[in-house]
């Protein structure tokens, strides 16, 4: 029997704009304990952190509970997939050297069971918002990070973490987005639509990024789910070999 398959996304961790986020950190750590032993992968899709940038022998202060639990599953035979979000792009080797999990760059197609997913965080994904694609570049651009890194961690990291803090705080709610703007607005929902025209054996495209609740069928065999956030929704995905479900961690009472 096939073990379950995990997916969240968007805890923003370390974050200065959540006034919760060491009690939020500590419950996604309860939260991966209890499925450690249903879980046979895990898969986090983007912004897991706030802010996070690696220099080659420096990483940031803190999340010592969450890196120690990923450690954990990876230990134990767990895989663990960690996808870049718009807020932890500048991942070096850190998390595949000292936590061992699987990181991927770009958006992923895999076969889970005999099921394939389409997942990625999302950011960049049928966006037309012109400064968010310029941002995005930059912030991508190897040149503009080299150039980052020569900035002492002391300075860099703050600023960083003010920049997410203020970036969040000007949304005007925690979790930083829009409510959902109908299937014919929301941009992952035009861009899975899109996407499944030419490739249409996908049966799940899983996102993060929106911090929304959503699981809309698009197709009879596709679906398309977004995670919500470890933030206020604590939300998550768990494919059981055959079906696809969202839940909201509740604990004492979540069983899948």
């Amino acid at each position: 029997m096939m073990k379950n398959v995990y997916f969240i996304s968007d805890a923003h961790l370390g974050s200065r704009g959540i006034p919760h986020n060491r009690m939020q950190e500590r419950r996604l750590v309860r939260f991966l304990d209890s499925i450690k032993e249903r879980a046979s992968a895990v898969y986090m899709l983007g912004d897991m952190f706030d802010f996070w940038y690696e220099y080659r022998l420096v990483v940031p202060k803190g999340y010592t509970r969450f890196l120690g639990k990923i450690s954990e599953l990876t230990d134990n035979g767990v895989e663990v997939h960690f996808f870049i979000g718009n807020h932890d792009i500048w991942c070096g080797d850190y998390l595949e050297t000292e936590c061992g999990v699987i990181l991927h760059r770009e958006p992923q197609t895999l076969e889970i069971g005999d099921k394939v997913f389409m997942m990625g965080h999302g950011d960049g994904l049928g966006d037309p918002d012109p400064k968010f694609k310029l941002l995005r570049a930059v912030f991508h651009n190897k040149l503009c990070q080299r150039m980052f890194s020569c900035i002492h961690p002391r300075w860099a990291i703050d600023f960083g973490l003010t920049w997410a803090k203020n970036s969040r705080l000007k949304h005007g709610k925690e979790g930083g987005d829009p409510d959902y703007m109908g299937e014919d607005k929301e941009h992952l929902v035009i861009y899975a639509k899109k996407y499944l025209q030419t490739h249409p054996n996908i049966n799940f495209f899983v996102f993060g990024h929106r911090h929304i609740e959503l699981d809309l069928m698009l197709t009879r065999e596709s679906r398309v789910v977004i995670l919500g956030d470890w933030i206020s929704q604590f939300t998550y995905a768990v494919f059981d070999g055959s079906q696809l479900y969202m839940e909201n961690y509740v604990e004492g009472e979540t069983q899948l």
